[in-house]
């Protein structure tokens, strides 16, 4: 495997070009964890990666509980299977809580605040099942607990993290909290040993080939432990070196992929680029700014033979999207033909027709 086989392995290994996952808990839990911030575009992240599957399928495995969207990892948003929403918590919580205790004391957020809001939280939704986030700050500030500056996302992501609530059913088109224990029944809990296995395992079959480095930026465990994940999987993984880099494989993985030539809009945030700390295998350097900030913000991405070779901006407008397209290529027409299939998987998840526009049309 070279530089350029890269990209086109990863589009097979996170199921991209090669569909084998048939509903959305599967490709969630074959994928370990998906970036789920901007909440829309992580739900086309999972359809794009199955087949046929509408936004409403997706809504349907969210409001059974089959997939939850929560806090955890690194941390920010993410969609996880409900069968390992709690040893990924565990594992990773009590770091993440810990790093927080220097901006919870700047805003007066003591362990008894975070009680007392718990309690709050944990009765508004033992009667009301699914409350929305400006529903369960309205509980909070009838308590006189403070919400602005920030503080009811520290109390919610701790209540997150501390295992209390998850995302619950859809409420005509918004998100909402629900109790954890309510909407997944709590396992015996594994030792940290195991939980480091299943995370490396998962993020290994579903990304390779993937560095540790990689993997740290990920999982956001510390580098001893990714360190030992690592170590702990290598009966069924190999290394091979690549432009002087150490990248890790499945065992029974022993070509690169003939990837059929295709071209996939993917979502902002999708785990094709940010699930790597070195992106430069599926973007080269002067294209980088364009599909990601510094400051973590991640646009849609069109991608072709395992390459970011554009963005592209969706626009709904009643019965109909409107897709904007810009190749960094302006001359790219092979892609431009290919771009109708990737449009009208898109079109068939929102159950929409679509209309392609270039950039700066209308």
């Amino acid at each position: 495997m070279n530089q350029q086989d890269i990209g086109n392995t990863r589009l097979v290994s996170q199921q991209i070009a090669e569909i084998k996952s048939k509903t959305a808990k599967e490709i969630v839990s074959w994928m370990g964890a998906i970036q789920a911030q901007d909440f829309n575009m992580a739900k086309w992240a999972i359809a794009l990666r199955l087949t046929n599957t509408t936004e409403q399928n997706i809504d349907a495995a969210i409001d059974s509980g089959e997939i939850i969207r929560t806090h955890v990892l690194r941390p920010t948003w993410h969609f996880v299977s409900a069968d390992d929403i709690y040893w990924m918590l565990e594992l990773t919580a009590p770091r993440i809580l810990s790093s927080m205790k220097g901006r919870n004391k700047q805003l007066e957020l003591s362990a008894a605040v975070f009680k007392k809001a718990n309690k709050i939280i944990e009765k508004a939704l033992s009667l009301h099942k699914n409350l929305t986030r400006k529903e369960l700050i309205n509980e909070l500030n009838k308590a006189k607990i403070q919400t602005d500056n920030n503080r009811a996302s520290h109390i919610l992501f701790t209540a997150e993290l501390e295992r209390i609530i998850c995302s619950g059913k859809m409420k005509e088109k918004q998100t909402t909290y629900a109790l954890l224990n309510e909407r997944v029944e709590k396992p015996k809990p594994i030792k940290k040993e195991e939980a480091l296995y299943k995370l490396a395992c998962k993020y290994f079959q579903s990304h390779f080939p993937a560095t540790l480095a990689d993997f740290c930026w990920w999982s956001g465990v510390l580098i001893t432990d990714a360190k030992q994940a690592l170590g702990s999987i290598k009966n069924d993984f190999i290394s091979e070196k690549i432009n002087g880099q150490e990248y890790w494989l499945p065992r029974s993985f022993t070509v690169s992929p003939i990837v059929k030539e295709s071209v996939y809009l993917l979502p902002a945030f999708d785990e094709f680029l940010i699930s790597y700390k070195d992106r430069s295998a599926a973007i080269i350097a002067e294209h980088q700014t364009k599909a990601f900030s510094n400051n973590g913000i991640f646009w849609p991405t069109i991608v072709s033979k395992g390459k970011v070779t554009g963005l592209w901006k969706r626009e709904i407008k009643r019965d109909k999207i409107i897709i904007e397209k810009d190749f960094f290529d302006k001359k790219n027409k092979a892609d431009e033909e290919l771009l109708k299939e990737a449009t009208e998987k898109f079109a068939r998840f929102l159950n929409k027709k679509t209309e392609v526009i270039k950039k700066g049309k209308s």
